[in-house]
């Protein structure tokens, strides 16, 4: 399974991936919790549960199912029905990340652009139901998954792995939930974000030029104006997070208008010989790179995150440095 070079790069990969988004999203959950980052808590609360889901997708799809499919192929986790039950919880866990992220950007996007609203929706009670009602809802679309699939092999009456069914592909009930799978996670995702994006960035630039020429008239314009900083900084955090999510999940929504339109399958094995194989698999590696890269972007975008961040490294090795100072 191993002997070719793209078999050893996806045997490697997952690990890596695993070993740098535990800890990543563990420390954003860890320090944004703490709330001394100079967030509201409505913005805190998407926040973490945002990386509380990407830090989920990363243990299930990655740890139980990734690592563990590749190194230990006959588990516990390759019979058949836990099989089924686990592609219910990777499906519903990456649409909770996927849809977080849009809640987030719309909470964003009334915020600064709908004052009127802003002071009702935009509180930590409806945060706290919104990203409950959008894990519900895609407990319910997703526990469909589980009668998708069948066994791939039948060893002494125990049944391993999951094939997706024949009917899966000629079934129009099939194909209608695959679609509707496929267009709320990630083709609605991908233009709502594009269109909340663009109308917030709208009314930043409007509102940038409106302050500016307020500043002129004033004779102000050598001031710095922290309101324009803040919007800068909020534009550039949306579209860092929005846009790695949607780069990040295009060549997977590519495998499935190959899979639909070319009526290709989805693929059942590890052939690394086989490009559809590549293909496929080459997708679910970006897709799920996009949980570990949100840590980064609060990182290189957020100065008091970097602040924690740093403080925190700091407290875990003042230990060492001080066993170091003692031996000396």
């Amino acid at each position: 399974m191993h002997g070719t070079p793209t078999g050893l790069l996806f045997a490697l990969y997952y690990p890596v991936l695993a070993a740098i988004g535990v800890p990543a999203n563990l420390a954003v959950v860890v320090i944004l919790s703490r709330g001394r980052c100079g967030l509201s808590k409505c913005i805190t609360y998407y926040l973490v549960s945002m990386a509380v889901t990407d830090l989920l997708v990363i243990i299930t799809a990655v740890i139980l199912n990734r690592i563990v499919g590749i190194y230990f192929p006959f588990s516990f986790l390759s019979i058949t029905p836990v099989c089924s039950l686990s592609f219910v919880l990777i499906y519903w866990i990456r649409d909770c990340s996927v849809w977080v992220t849009v809640v987030f950007t719309f909470d964003r996007f009334v915020a600064i652009c709908c004052y009127k609203l802003k002071t009702k929706y935009c509180t930590e009670k409806t945060a706290a139901v919104v990203i409950g009602t959008v894990s519900g809802v895609s407990c319910f679309k997703n526990t469909f998954w589980y009668f998708i699939y069948e066994p791939l092999y039948t060893i002494k009456n125990v049944t391993w792995f999951c094939k997706i069914k024949l009917i899966f592909y000629i079934s129009p009930a099939w194909a209608a939930f695959d679609w509707i799978h496929r267009i709320s996670t990630p083709c609605l995702p991908f233009v709502l974000i594009l269109l909340l994006n663009a109308l917030t960035v709208r009314h930043i630039l409007t509102a940038i030029r409106t302050r500016g020429r307020l500043q002129v008239h004033s004779n102000v314009e050598n001031q710095s104006d922290p309101e324009i900083e803040s919007r800068r900084k909020s534009i550039i955090l949306l579209f860092c997070v929005s846009g790695s999510l949607i780069l990040l999940w295009l060549l997977f929504f590519i495998t499935f208008l190959y899979v639909r339109i070319a009526e290709y399958s989805y693929f059942s094995g590890s052939n690394f010989s086989e490009s559809n194989f590549i293909l496929e698999e080459s997708g679910f590696m970006l897709q799920l790179l996009s949980s570990c890269i949100n840590p980064f972007i609060y990182a290189g975008t957020q100065r008091k995150f970097r602040d924690e961040l740093r403080n925190g490294v700091r407290y875990q090795l003042a230990p060492i440095a001080n066993l170091f100072k003692y031996c000396k």
